[in-house]
């Protein structure tokens, strides 16, 4: 087992020395250490309004980070140096942005804001300019909630790209792979991965044993329909007999030939449902957007 930086012993310090100098409840605190493997912090502070986190040292754009995603008017308990004693300090993050982490210690963020919901359908804008173009944000909240995520699951994404971000932001404990056969696609991603602090989103350019060797068995798939679908499914079923899959498609016959196409890697519970979204524009006429076919499919009798 790798040696933590921060043993039992240490976060229980940190928390005994943030009750006797703080007012706040710690009942509800939630504990992370963004030191370990996986560890995203601003997908936690979003959703808890009371987050101890413990980093190392040499971490200089945490709050700037934070600053960038919205999270800049979050309150920030803190002590200079490694050890829990001396004053404390409270400053908001839209203050801090311009230092970094000194010294491997605890802090307190605070959001008052912070939603007691999952969150579906981040705006497009929020993410990365470069070669994706998205998918929209209503039939993205279709996909994730298609996804059953939970905070511990293993997730995979084929050419997914804001699935995959927003995926990895609900999956807290779990990771995502995202796979992204395009050069410039992976860049965008790996700029989504930064702009976000996503600690547990592996990126590759190509699903097969060399890219997934060494990486968590994912336990549900979503990918975009593509040349590469039954090769993509031959590896995965093989993977995980038992992985469940989300399939988009734009394209008519991929979704009438699916259910046969499934049935030949054992995936027999097939749901197919078409979303159609129309939006109003400014002159109050309606543009469709694109209205795919999304499948859903598990091993089944």
């Amino acid at each position: 087992m790798d040696q933590k930086l921060f043993s039992n012993t240490n976060i229980l310090s940190w928390l005994r020395y943030f009750s006797e100098n703080t007012d706040i409840d710690l009942e509800h605190v939630k504990i992370l250490d963004i030191t370990r493997k996986n560890k995203s912090l601003i997908p936690a502070v979003e959703a808890h309004r009371c987050v101890l986190v413990f980093t190392e040292a040499g971490n200089m754009d945490i709050f700037y980070k934070m600053w960038d995603v919205g999270l800049g008017d979050c309150e920030v308990i803190y002590n200079e140096g490694s050890e829990p004693e001396g004053p404390i300090k409270r400053d908001k993050v839209s203050a801090m942005i311009d230092r970094g982490i000194n010294a491997s210690a605890g802090m307190i963020v605070l959001n008052p804001n912070a939603r007691s919901t999952v969150k579906f359908g981040m705006d497009n804008k929020l993410f990365a300019t470069g070669s994706v173009k998205y998918v929209g944000s209503e039939i993205r909240s279709v996909l994730l909630s298609r996804m059953q995520i939970d905070e511990h699951k293993n997730l995979c994404v084929i050419s997914g790209e804001s699935i995959a971000v927003e995926a990895a932001m609900m999956s807290t404990e779990g990771t995502v792979i995202a796979v992204e056969y395009k050069s410039q696609d992976r860049e965008t991603m790996e700029e989504n991965v930064n702009q976000f602090g996503l600690r547990n989103v592996t990126i590759v350019d190509h699903v097969g044993e060399d890219t997934f060797s060494g990486l968590p068995v994912p336990d549900t798939t979503m990918l975009v329909a593509s040349a590469s679908l039954e090769h993509e499914l031959e590896y995965l079923t093989k993977l995980n007999p038992a992985m469940d899959f989300v399939i988009y498609t734009l394209d008519f016959k991929v979704a009438a030939n699916i259910k046969d196409i499934l049935a030949n890697y054992g995936l027999n519970d097939v749901n197919i449902i078409r979303i159609a979204v129309s939006r109003l524009k400014s002159n109050n006429v309606f543009e469709d957007q694109p209205a795919p076919w999304i499948i859903t499919a598990k091993a089944g009798v």
